[in-house]
């Protein structure tokens, strides 16, 4: 018999190069998220920090003009981590959409290769049918070139 060949090894060599490339895309996206937290973390112990030392100035007396700046300061810390929270959000909706699209393209790749299986398994049973055949036409062919002799 022939070699076995799957007709749509094409279009599943195409499915895996879509999968891995957003896979690739889904790490890059996991990726921004984390350096987005890490900025954000790095912004929150800023913000404690300033705060703390603002606490401290209060302790030991401070001039209404400092005290203004302090307040002034820790509102744009404040205002810069909502930002730095909004983008984390919007990065991390990217990742669960990055996510989806694996999601989706993991599930096509795979039922293609579930296809190919169930090919190649009825391709092997054909092959060996066709040998058992092979087999029994070989025994009974000498067999009767035995009793014929």
């Amino acid at each position: 018999m022939k070699k076995f060949s799957f007709s749509l090894d094409k279009v599943l060599d195409y499915k895996q190069q879509i999968l891995e490339s957003v896979q690739a895309e889904h790490a890059a996206a996991i990726a921004e998220v984390q350096r987005q937290e890490e900025v954000l973390q790095e912004a929150w112990h800023g913000y404690r920090a300033y705060n703390e030392e603002f606490c401290e100035s209060k302790k030991t007396g401070l001039l209404i003009t400092e005290a203004l700046f302090y307040e002034s300061r820790l509102r744009a810390m404040e205002a810069k981590i909502q930002q730095e929270t909004k983008q984390l959000e919007k990065l991390r909706e990217i990742e669960e959409q990055k996510r989806s699209v694996v999601i989706e393209a993991k599930k096509e790749t795979a039922s293609l290769e579930k296809l190919k299986e169930k090919k190649l398994g009825l391709y092997q049973k054909a092959v060996q049918k066709s040998e058992e055949a092979f087999i029994e036409e070989f025994v009974s062919n000498s067999r009767a070139f035995t009793h014929s002799a």
